[in-house]
């Protein structure tokens, strides 16, 4: 089975407001249509099916006091009239969904060639059933309406243990549902403990009210779903499903929301935003008379607002520049008049080490307070973002431990070891490695295990983070294919620091080749 995109998805039940009329249905569907072209929205319809009338207990066919019952069977539609609104749904463009309430329906849905399949959430514990949704072969949205955490952790189990591809929505079977049971904030728990699952939103709340939505994809939702129908001169629609005009206002708060929301990676400012930052920046003046070649400090400048174009502001002193040429008291100091003093090396290992932490972060690793570090540079720190890795001791006893991290880019030279065996352990992000000439991409959970004397180098496209678990590590073990690299001592291929080297890089890095 291909895999199935659930991202922007949205759903739209039309459930039993189709009224029992196939032309109803077609009216509805039509509105949807239009609207999802109109804001380029990718939209399923969703049906309900229920093998009417023996799905409903012979006893309570004729009379009964479940409100549900006369709703089911006075909008019955036959087996080849869904069919007939399924075959339209798909000709006008939209994806088709039917939600089985029986075994006999899966049948009919997969009998049928939609195109997803949805368990409801008053079926997420209907083991029965969900074995035969499990069968169907289509991807499957379920439902976690009035479900306990633990339910949950058992459907998702009960879906990964037969490799089904799958998809959860935040839901509650409350109709219409008033904010205080909302509970929004679950979709985001959904996220982080359900990480490889797809998590959307199934909404109840009244449709007039927009607020929800965007809230819901704040808290991480990326697929939506909510009752539709149709207002007639005899036909009432019930006060959670959406009329055409409620379905267009929801279409358009979900693309304003996409608007606002903006990427999930920080953008580089504009220009506007950046002219506004700049035109309140205080501007470097000289308190005296500068000759060229005098480094520039507090003692000899002063902060002063406004900045003119081209000068040096306050966030630039830090660099430590020094003057190019003679400049006068009271005289804005520019930049094209000075050059910076701080070492690039430095400067490319306090970029390293900032980017290593939002990496630590992004992963959720914490370490203590007890680490060293080591920046190897096998061609030296110009050379580090391209040919370089953090290595972060952890222990090393008879066992050792380490966190490797390599940014994006980054490589490791080819090498063998002559006492150690390792083995790495992919935590973050994904990572190449080479073992004897043998590539293997690796991902999060992947191992790897090189023996001594096994040549191998790795690296990352995209960033990683991964564990090495070995022997002893031991001092000169490595031995690298180019000779250069064996020729350096350790201090030249590696600036080694307690924790992250907060005092020690400035004094180290000029002693390092």
């Amino acid at each position: 089975m291909a895999k199935f995109d659930f991202a922007n998805l949205f759903i739209l039940d039309l459930a039993n407001n189709h009224q029992g009329s196939t032309s109803h249905a077609k009216s509805i569907i039509d509105h949807c249509a239009s609207l999802s072209l109109t804001y380029s929205i990718r939209s399923s319809i969703k049906f309900q099916f229920r093998n009417l009338p023996e799905f409903v207990h012979c006893d309570h066919r004729t009379s009964s006091t479940n409100k549900h019952v006369n709703r089911f069977l006075s909008t019955r539609l036959s087996w080849d009239e869904f069919s007939e609104l399924k075959a339209y749904a798909t000709s006008k463009g939209l994806l088709t969904i039917s939600t089985p309430f029986d075994e006999i329906s899966v049948d009919h849905i997969v009998a049928m060639g939609f195109d997803l399949i949805k368990v409801a959430s008053c079926s997420a514990r209907d083991w029965p059933l969900l074995e035969k949704v499990t069968q169907s072969n289509l991807p499957i949205i379920a439902s976690t309406g009035g479900l306990l955490q633990s339910d949950v952790d058992d459907l998702v189990s009960f879906f990964n243990h037969r490799a089904c591809q799958f998809a959860l929505m935040h839901c509650v079977s409350v109709y219409p549902t008033p904010d205080y049971l909302c509970n929004l904030a679950n979709i985001s728990n959904f996220r982080d403990r359900y990480p490889d699952t797809f998590v959307g939103w199934s909404t109840h709340e009244n449709p007039d009210d927009l607020v929800h939505l965007p809230l819901a994809y704040g808290a991480g939702a990326r697929m939506f779903e909510r009752h539709v129908g149709l207002n007639t001169n005899t036909i009432q629609l019930n006060s959670y499903s959406s009329t055409p005009h409620q379905l267009e206002s929801w279409f358009r708060t979900y693309k304003r929301t996409l608007d606002i929301f903006g990427d999930y990676e920080r953008k580089a400012p504009s220009e506007i935003e950046v002219s506004s930052i700049q035109s309140l920046k205080r501007g470097v003046f000289a308190k005296q008379s500068i000759e060229a070649g005098i480094s520039l400090n507090s003692t000899n400048t002063y902060f002063a607002f406004p900045a003119v174009d081209g000068q040096l502001t306050s966030s630039d002193l830090s660099l430590s520049p020094f003057l190019l040429e003679d400049v006068e008291p009271n005289s804005p100091i520019y930049s094209h008049q000075c050059t910076s003093s701080e070492v690039l090396d430095v400067k490319i290992l306090k970029h390293a080490i900032h980017e290593v932490k939002a990496i630590l972060a992004y992963a959720r690793i914490t370490l203590s307070s007890n680490f060293t570090t080591e920046y190897s540079h096998h061609y030296g720190l110009s050379n580090f973002m391209t040919t370089g890795a953090i290595l972060i001791t952890i222990v090393n006893r008879e066992y050792a431990k380490k966190l490797i991290v390599q940014l994006a880019g980054q490589s490791h030279p080819l090498h063998y070891h002559k006492l150690k065996e390792e083995t790495f352990h992919v935590i973050w992000g994904s990572l190449h490695s080479e073992l004897d000439g043998k590539a293997k991409h690796l991902f999060p959970g992947d191992t790897v295990t090189v023996l001594p004397g096994v040549w191998h180098r790795f690296w990352t496209d995209t960033g990683c983070v991964f564990e090495e678990i070995s022997t002893t590590a031991y001092t000169n073990d490595s031995v690298y294919k180019d000779s250069h690299i064996n020729n350096l001592s350790p201090s030249q291929r590696k600036t080694a620091v307690d924790h992250w080297g907060r005092f020690q890089i400035n004094s180290m890095i000029p002693q390092v080749s």
